[in-house]
């Protein structure tokens, strides 16, 4: 999965750092990434190297985090427009991009900088916020209300009866993923995550569920999501009812004969789960 970077280490630990020329700058246009691409290749811009068309870089650049002894930094403000070799490409590129670490580190920084970049007003009083030098946080400079960054925790479900697993894709209203994939939806407040399994089962495909079970979780920067993987087991009829407002498709597949259509089964929790259905793991 995208974030199994061994054997470099990802290290999130806040820390008020002030860039030096060597760091790496993500730097973000809405959902775009400044980078360099040769084939699925891909290399980000020294604080060195944006320095020369933005010299206030190290008064501006905020720390992200740390792959091994590496410091990634990030800039709100201004836009650097592309220049010599460093292009904006979207977010989605990073779901092919080699190496797997370097990806990684591009999409974990957007989710980061996306928080920072709508926590500038109060949702309070409305008046604006600063970050915290002594942690990753927000704080309303007039009513001091502190804000820290928020993760949504969601569901993916793979549903088995026997030798059959239960597929799905979306519907182009809903989403434009337009590949197989598994149910799947976003904890509710109140819920446990397992009580979320059962009903999302039930809203998409009209099946009940036992046996609900933890697999993996994965965090997914794409949809600033906590990925948490369950299988679980049709209690009863296997009759699929498939909401078809968020749905186009809802199949039962057997082991043997699985979709081979996805391109990035190594990097989404999902992929590895129809893929460890598929071996006879699970």
């Amino acid at each position: 999965m995208i974030q199994d970077i061994a054997p470099h280490q990802y290290d999130v630990t806040y820390k008020n750092a002030k860039a030096e020329p060597d760091n790496i700058m993500l730097i973000y246009d809405k959902g775009s990434l400044l980078c360099h691409m040769e084939g699925n290749q891909i290399s980000y811009p020294t604080v060195r190297e944006i320095a020369e068309v933005f010299p206030m870089i190290y008064e501006k650049a905020k720390f992200l985090f740390h792959i091994d002894e590496e410091d990634y930094f990030e800039l709100h403000q201004p836009k650097i427009e592309p220049f010599g070799k460093w292009q904006y490409l979207p977010k989605e590129g990073l779901r092919n991009a080699r190496p797997i670490w370097m990806a990684y580190a591009g999409i974990t920084g957007f989710q980061i900088h996306k928080w920072y970049t709508e926590h500038r007003f109060c949702g309070k009083c409305g008046k604006k916020m600063k970050a915290k030098q002594t942690e990753r946080a927000m704080q309303c400079l007039d009513c001091g209300r502190v804000v820290y960054p928020q993760i949504c925790p969601s569901v993916i479900v793979g549903i088995t009866d026997g030798s059959r697993i239960l597929m799905t894709k979306y519907a182009s209203s809903h989403s434009n993923y337009k590949k197989y994939a598994l149910v799947a939806g976003y904890a509710e407040i109140g819920e446990s995550l397992e009580n979320t399994v059962a009903r999302e089962v039930m809203e998409e495909v009209g099946l009940k569920v036992k046996n609900i079970r933890y697999y993996k979780s994965q965090p997914w920067s794409f949809s600033d999501a906590l990925l948490v993987g369950f299988f679980c087991e049709v209690d009863g009829n296997a009759e699929i009812k498939m909401d078809t407002e968020e749905l186009s498709a809802a199949e039962w597949f057997e082991r043997d004969a699985l979709p081979k259509e996805r391109s990035e089964a190594s990097i989404s929790l999902t992929g590895e789960m129809i893929d460890a259905f598929r071996d006879g793991i699970i």
